[in-house]
C-alpha cells in the first residue's frame, strides 16, 4: 500500500463519511472478489488493495493519523511521542520539529529516523525509551458457516526480527539494531493458533493482543488484527445479520397445505406451509439467522418459497388436472 492514496482507491473524497466509504467498498469487493474473478491475479491483487484501503478509512483512529501522516500513519504515535508533527497540506510530506527529522524526511530514511528517535547516542543527545511494537494485520477467508459458529485456525505470520549481531530483540525495520548498532537481521516466522468468534462478516478485524511486532526497547509486542473475508455460500445469502434462502415446495403442498424440511446453517427444520401458498412467498424465522458480534442476538432467517412442479404425470394425474382446470373455468 506504499505510496497509494487510499481515498483514490475507494473512489471517494477525503470528505466522504462512514456511509459513503463502506458503500464505495462493498462496490469494489463484490466486482473484484477473488470468487468472482477465478485465477484472475491482476483482480486478486486489487482486491487486497482495496481491502487495505478500507482498513484504514473504515478505522476511525486509524483514518485520523492517515489524514495526518499519508502512507506513514502506522508511525503516528512514535511522531507524536518524539515531539513531531505534520506540517503542510499534504499528509505526510511535512514536518515540524528538528532539522534531524527533516534532513531524515527529505532523505527518505525512514531506518536513520527511527536510529535517530531510539538509539541512546553518546553525550545523553536522546535516550531510548520503551515502545510497544507495531501493530500487524492478516487477511483471513472463513467459509459461512464458520463465521456462523466461530472457529480456530493456525496461521503463519511475520516473524520477529532479531539482531544477528548482538542477539538483541527488535531490530527496527531496514535500519541497525538499536541495541549495538549491527545491521545484521534475522526474521523468524510464527505459527499462532486464533480464535474466530461466531458472527463475523467480510470486513470484521479480530484483535489477537499482543501478538503483533516486537516491542522496542524492552516494550510490549503490537497487536494483530485478523481482516475477516467471508466466502459466498452456494445456499444462503448473507444481508447484515439476516440469511436469505430458497426452500422447494411441492406443487401439492404448495396447494393443500403441508410441512416441508428447510436447512438452516445449525440443523434442519419443519416449516409450516399453509394451504394455497403463492409461489416466491417468503417466510421469517426469527432468530435463525447469523449470531451478531459481540452479543447474544441473533438474526432472522428469510426462507423464499419456490414452488416445484410435478413431472412424469400418469394419465390419470393429468386428467386430474384437466377435471381441475374445467372446474375453474365454470
Amino acid at each position: 500500500m506504499s505510496g497509494k492514496d487510499y481515498y483514490t482507491i475507494l473512489g471517494v473524497s477525503k470528505s466522504a463519511t462512514e456511509k459513503e466509504i463502506k458503500q464505495a467498498y462493498r462496490r469494489l469487493a463484490r466486482q473484484y472478489h477473488p470468487d468472482v474473478n477465478p485465477g484472475n491475479k491482476e483482480a486478486e491483487e486489487k482486491f487486497k488493495t482495496i481491502n487495505g484501503a478500507y482498513e484504514v478509512l473504515s478505522d476511525a483512529e486509524k483514518r485520523k493519523k492517515y489524514d495526518q501522516y499519508g502512507e506513514n500513519w502506522k508511525h503516528a504515535d512514535q511522531f507524536a511521542k518524539a515531539g513531531y508533527t505534520p506540517g503542510g497540506s499534504d499528509p505526510g510530506q511535512a514536518y515540524t520539529g528538528s532539522s534531524e527529522f527533516g534532513e531524515h524526511m527529505a532523505g527518505g530514511s525512514f531506518g536513520d529516523l527511527f536510529e535517530t528517535i531510539f538509539q541512546e547516542r553518546r553525550g545523553g543527545r536522546r535516550r531510548a525509551r520503551p515502545r510497544k511494537g507495531e501493530d500487524q494485520e492478516f487477511e483471513l477467508e472463513v467459509s459461512l458457516e464458520e463465521a456462523y459458529a466461530g472457529t480456530a485456525r493456525t496461521i503463519q505470520v511475520e516473524g520477529e526480527d532479531v539482531c544477528s549481531v548482538c542477539k538483541g530483540a527488535g531490530a527496527l525495520q531496514n535500519a541497525p539494531c538499536y541495541a549495538c548498532g549491527g545491521v545484521g537481521r534475522v526474521t523468524r516466522p510464527r505459527k499462532l493458533e486464533v480464535k474466530i468468534p461466531a458472527g463475523v462478516k467480510t470486513g470484521s478485524r479480530v484483535r489477537v493482543a499482543g501478538a503483533g511486532g516486537p516491542g522496542v526497547m524492552g516494550g510490549e509486542k503490537g497487536d494483530l488484527y485478523l481482516v475477516i473475508n467471508v466466502r459466498p455460500h452456494p445456499a444462503f445469502e448473507l444481508k447484515d445479520e439476516d440469511l436469505y434462502t430458497d426452500v422447494d415446495v411441492p406443487l401439492d403442498t404448495a396447494i393443500l397445505g403441508g410441512e416441508v424440511e428447510l436447512h438452516t446453517l445449525k440443523s434442519k427444520v419443519a416449516l409450516k406451509v399453509p394451504p394455497e401458498t403463492q409461489n416466491g412467498k417468503v417466510f421469517r424465522l426469527g432468530g435463525l439467522g447469523m449470531p451478531h458480534l459481540g452479543d447474544s442476538a441473533r438474526g432472522d432467517l428469510f426462507a423464499r418459497v419456490r414452488v416445484v412442479l410435478p413431472q412424469g404425470l400418469t394419465e390419470k394425474e393429468k386428467e386430474l388436472f384437466r377435471e381441475l382446470r374445467r372446474l375453474r373455468t365454470k
